[in-house]
Order: C-alpha cells, then structure tokens, then sequence
C-alpha cells in the first residue's frame, strides 16, 4: 500500500461498539480471592484443601461500596485463578466452594458478588485462568472441554458480563506438558453468551495487556496497532508500505513503540486494541497482611497516564481471609475518589473556537470567562473516526505541556492562572477529529 493510502487508512481503524462503551467506563477493580488469600501465596499449587476456604464474613456489598467511593464502575472478580478453586459450584470439579465449610458447601461467591454489583448499580466480569494447577485434564486434549463446560456456566449463570479476563499463564500439568489454550474457541462461547463483553487478553481481541503489571503508561499509547501484535483482534487495513522489507516478528506488549509509524510501516495490517492498565492497590494480588496500600499519590500519577492516556485502569482490591476488604484499602479508596473528584468535578466554562491550518494540524483556543487557577486540560479524539494525532501542544500563560497521543482520553497536567488555553495539533495521521476538549 502507497504511503499516503496507508496512513489514511491507518487514520480511520476504529473500535467496535463494545470497546467504545468499555473505554468509557474506563476505571474499573480486580478482585483477587481464592485459597491463596488463606495460605498467604501468590499462587496456589493446585493441592489446596477445600476446606481452608472460609469467608465467613464475606460480604460483596462491601466490596462494591468502596470500588464506588474511588469512582470505579466496574468490578472483574477471579472465579477461578491457578490453583484451580473454584468461586462457584462447579458442576465439573469438586475443587470448589462447594466442599468448604463456608455456608455449609451452599455458597458462591460468584452470584453474590454479581447481585452486589447489580444492587449497587456498577458492571460485573468474571477472570477465569486457562492455567488449572488441579485439573488432571491439564495439558490433554480433555483439557479445553472441561475449560469450555465452567467458562460457559459463568457466561450463561450469572447474568450480563462486561468483561472477560484471561491472562497467558501457561505452566505444566501433571503429564508434564503445558496445555495448548484453544482460545478460538473461548472467544466464540464470550461472542455466542457474551456479545456486549469485551475480552482482554495479552493478544487482544478487544483489550491487550500493557505491558507490566505496575500501571505504567508508555510515553505514546496507541489504540491502532500491528496485528502482528494483536493477532486475535479484527484486521481493518492492508498491509504497510515498508511490509515487504521486513518483519514485525517478536513485538510484544512491554514495547515502547507498539503504534508509532516506525513500527506500522512494517505491518501487514493494523488493528483497534486499547491497552489496560493493571497493577494491585498493594504490592501483591493477594491479601497479606504485612503490606500497605499504595500512596495516594501513585495511584492518581496512575489514574492521570492510563484512563487519562488512552487506557483503562483495572485496580485490585484484595479481600481479607474473612471476606471483607481491608479497612486501610476502604479509607485509600475513598481518599482516592475524593482526589478525583476535586481535580474533574467540575469544569471551567470556555468559549472553544477552532482554525485548521492544513489538513492535518489546527489549533484550538478555549476563552475562560476570567482568570482561573487551572490544573488539566483533558482532551478526547472522536475516535468513531480514528485516532489520528501523533504531537500536540497545550499552553496556558507561561506554562507548556507537550504530548504525543490523544485517543479516547489524555489528561494533561499544567498549572496555570490564564484565562485562555491554546491547544495546538502539531502533527496528525489525518484532519483531527474531537469528542470534547476541557479545562479543569
């Protein structure tokens, strides 16, 4: 494909209605609770007795109150994760909660977790590990039925899912072999049960891994990237102009570049695949006791480089062996919520007027009524027409942000006390489209 052809098109690859609506959302909690959370590991060896399973004051209510003082509107529980045990009774295992003494064999915390969300009016997704420590199918053929047969119980017993989470753990089973995930599969039960759900994977189709598990954002994030990458995603280009002299082979997530035109040229298609950040409120994923909740600080330096540099941010809140979470977790959150809703509660009125001073750059004026003392400027890309800007500018009296990407959302830090900002598209893959430009 000619230059010219190709970064038009590159401009226009676009999300489904699924990741538009999920990008929205964007800030959302991981729960991670199982065996772990009672034998103090980070994962399970799969020969957990059941019975050390015993939340005997779980309450999910709880849980959903405090992912909602922080602003999240969404929370993904880990129905299953390595070890095996199950969260709900299972029909095809007896590694579950039907055979601890919680709630005498009678509970799931599946369907207790997905009423509270429900109740408390926030969207539900279930993790389920295609890693299974326990399963004597691991690594046979067998294995992939009996994934299908408890992935489709989650999908058909516990109500709509806005999530899918699976992540790429892939350890030995007790033949000695590692199992071959048949994915394909997964994702066309997630489509038939599932449609509205998006499914995260480090490959895509509709949420790929950013990279590290710290919540740290790239310096550009794109969206559009190689199907090279993002193998499982929709390919909605022909191939690159440089894709006969060379290979994209090898490229993974952890990658500075992943969108930047260096890497597209060599593409033989490019897909939509927003990243999602994730990183726990504490160091590990499971509760321990000894550890202490992340500043207030990393976690809004966080929130500002994913939902607010063209991401979602999925944060784990671990519950404690009692099945509650952590009064010192609650009171962070809270805290959190609390920042965030003094820095975007309320916006500052402009008068937005527009030049375009090519096909591919403009600049923006935003007139403040008066002076303020402003501290972000947020702006959106349309992106039901793509994401396109690749350099911008904001100024606000003597001070300067420079930036790379837009996307569906970037958060720009700049202090000021100005009764004007310019926001200035120095470079652009196409004529910029905007959703909405704001001052905070």
């Amino acid at each position: 494909m000619e230059y010219r052809e190709f970064m038009k098109a590159a401009a226009s690859v676009t999300p489904s209605p699924r990741q538009a609506a999920h990008m929205d959302i964007g800030f959302y909690a991981f729960v991670h609770f199982t065996v772990n959370t009672y034998t103090d590991l980070e994962w399970g060896l799969g020969d957990e007795p059941e019975s050390i399973f015993n939340p005997v004051d779980l309450d999910c209510d709880q849980w959903v109150e405090a992912v909602k003082s922080a602003g999240m509107k969404g929370l993904i529980l880990t129905a299953k994760h390595h070890d095996g045990f199950c969260l709900w009774p299972s029909k095809y295992t007896e590694h579950s909660v039907k055979n601890s003494p919680w709630k005498n064999g009678k509970g799931d915390v599946v369907r207790e977790c997905a009423d509270a969300c429900r109740r408390g009016g926030i969207k539900f997704g279930v993790y389920l590990s295609p890693w299974d420590r326990n399963s004597k199918y691991y690594g046979t053929d067998a294995y992939n039925d009996y994934y299908c047969n408890q992935l489709t119980e989650l999908l058909t017993e516990y109500g709509e899912l806005f999530e899918v989470w699976f992540d790429g753990a892939c350890g030995e089973g007790p033949s000695g072999k590692k199992q071959v995930y048949d994915f394909e599969r997964y994702i066309a039960l997630i489509r038939k049960y599932q449609p509205n759900a998006v499914i995260f994977n480090d490959y895509g189709p509709d949420v790929r891994w950013c990279g590290n598990e710290a919540g740290t954002g790239r310096y550009a994030e794109w969206a559009v990237v190689p199907s090279e990458l993002c193998f499982r995603s929709e390919v909605q280009t022909g191939a690159g102009p440089a894709a006969d002299m060379g290979t994209l082979e090898g490229l993974y997530n952890p990658d500075a570049n992943i969108g930047a035109l260096p890497q597209i040229m060599y593409s033989k298609g490019l897909c939509f695949a927003p990243g999602e950040f994730d990183m726990s409120i504490r160091k590990g994923w499971f509760y321990h006791a000894n550890e202490e909740p992340h500043s207030l600080e990393r976690l809004m330096h966080t929130y500002i480089t994913s939902v607010g540099g063209n991401g979602c941010f999925n944060l784990n809140i671990p519950p404690m062996p009692n099945g509650k979470f952590d009064e010192r977790d609650i009171a962070r959150l809270k805290e959190f919520g609390d920042a965030l809703r003094a820095a975007f509660g309320e916006e500052i009125p402009a008068e937005i007027t527009r030049t375009d001073k090519s096909e591919t750059q403009c600049t923006i004026t935003l007139k403040l009524p008066e002076k303020k003392q402003i501290s972000y400027v947020v702006l959106e890309e349309d992106l039901s027409v793509g994401q396109r800007v690749e350099a911008f500018t904001v100024k606000a009296a003597n001070k300067t942000f420079r930036g790379t990407t837009i996307g569906h959302r970037r958060i720009c830090p700049i202090t000021a006390n100005a009764d004007s900002v310019t926001v200035s598209i120095d470079c652009a893959r196409a004529n910029p489209a905007f959703r909405s430009v704001k001052v905070y």
